[in-house]
């Protein structure tokens, strides 16, 4: 146990994985249940704050700086009546009703907290999912995944770096050496493609006078598929291909990566793509030790197969939402996507449930509403299609208005955290002294 825990007969909730979902939930029962001294409810993660995860394209570009955006866990908590563990899961013991505890440490190497395990009543698994590489060679050494705020920094780092290291080197910029290939064209991987377009050249601009933005500079977007987000309607993603063509970013469909290289990307067709920045953004799966933990019932790609009520199949004290959930809803043949809505949905779904569940009576079952899918590219535009936004009927909607609702999805998010007074004094704030700050994050 953690020294200096509570030990009192309160129901004990913990939520494990504080990204959009986990700390949506986290928040909500400690306002409802934590202030009122109903329950104790605790919040595990590894990392200290936290970023809404479609941001990370942007802070991957240096079009949004992420110490502006950050919530602070411990901070958060403290406001919101419930408590804060750092550590990484890795084991259960659903006998003693216990999770397990990596002990983490800082930068220099030195122990913050211990090996350690937190005591549950009710436990919710949060812990979203990762890239799945697909086990081709090169990625882990060559590549750069988006999954976590300091992998899109880092990337971004690099990225500068690399424009800086072309300018001021005594010969000419090599082929390849400030180009960036995106290997997957969903969502992520296509938002990043349009945003880093136009901030490879902010950057440029910022006095980098010998790098030609029109030779020098290049983007390629990868996708093994026979067109773009795949996933969205057709007409959505044909309007993100023209939209990516006339901005010129290089679009290649069914193109199958076979390696990463140092300096590029092979394809399967024997093609090579020059590159020496590389975004890996095809595929998901959930984290790898989940595999079978604590004997509950999991699929190949590590995903938590819960019934519908979002309890585990083999323990109905465990529950599991967002990206790491599997859930077959009847009448469907493909499960809940791994997408931020339905991680919205299903914490809005717990909040209301888990009380239930404390109190005795049955639960009812999760139901997804799919509203669409929205794509943002930045600057130049944003498309979507809005479901049932109208009368029953989808909408597409493209421009402006797209972009509008683009934002108001985070806002949604920030409210949901933060309520609306605050996420309106932050937006205010934001807006002032984005008029003072570079365009683009230059470090």
């Amino acid at each position: 146990m953690v020294p200096g825990e509570s030990v009192d007969n309160l129901h004990r909730i913990v939520v494990v994985g504080g990204g959009a979902a986990g700390l949506q939930l986290a928040t909500k029962l400690g306002d409802k249940l934590g202030k009122k001294g109903k329950a104790h409810v605790t919040l595990v993660d590894k990392a200290r704050t936290h970023i809404w995860k479609p941001l990370l394209h942007e802070v991957a570009a240096g079009s949004l700086d992420v110490g502006h955006h950050a919530v602070d866990y411990l901070h958060h908590a403290h406001n919101h009546h419930f408590r804060y563990r750092i550590g990484s899961m890795t084991g259960l013991d659903r006998t003693a009703r216990t999770i397990q505890l990596a002990a983490s440490h800082d930068a220099e190497g030195r122990e913050v907290t211990p090996v350690r395990s937190i005591p549950y009543d009710t436990l919710v698994l949060a812990v979203g999912s990762t890239t799945n590489d697909f086990g081709t060679p090169g990625v882990k050494e060559n590549a750069i995944a988006l999954d976590t705020p300091d992998q899109a920094v880092r990337f971004h780092q690099r990225l500068v770096n690399g424009m800086l290291r072309a300018h001021t080197q005594v010969g000419p910029v090599r082929p390849g050496q400030l180009h960036v290939t995106v290997i997957g064209a969903g969502a992520t991987g296509t938002e990043l493609a349009a945003e880093l377009h136009r901030t490879t050249r902010d950057v440029a601009s910022t006095g980098l006078d010998r790098i030609d933005p029109a030779k020098d500079l290049k983007i390629t977007l990868v996708e093994a598929a026979s067109r773009i987000l795949p996933a969205v309607p057709a007409r959505l993603s044909a309007e993100v291909m023209a939209l990516l063509n006339k901005i010129g970013v290089d679009v290649r469909v069914e193109a199958r990566v076979t390696e990463v290289r140092p300096d590029g990307v092979q394809l399967a067709d024997g093609g090579f793509i020059p590159s020496e920045l590389v975004v890996w953004a095809a595929g998901v799966k959930a984290p790898p030790f989940l595999q079978d933990i604590g004997g509950l019932e999991t699929t190949r790609n590590n995903q938590l197969v819960v019934t519908p009520t979002l309890q585990t199949t083999r323990d109905p004290d465990i529950f599991a939402m967002g990206d790491c959930a599997y859930l077959v809803e009847q009448g469907s043949d493909t499960p809940i996507p791994p997408r931020a809505q339905a991680a919205h949905q299903q914490a809005s779904h717990l909040v209301k449930q888990i009380p239930i569940k404390m109190a005795g009576e049955p639960l009812k079952p999760f139901k997804y509403r799919d509203f669409g899918s929205l794509v943002s590219l930045g600057e130049y535009s944003a498309v979507g299609n809005l479901m049932g936004f109208i009368q029953g009927k989808n909408m597409f909607i493209a421009g402006l208005f797209a972009r509008m609702m683009y934002r108001s999805l985070y806002k949604m998010h920030e409210q949901a955290l933060h309520g609306t007074i605050k996420t309106g004094l932050d937006t205010m704030a934001r807006a002032l002294t984005r008029r003072t700050e570079p365009r683009v994050k230059l470090h």
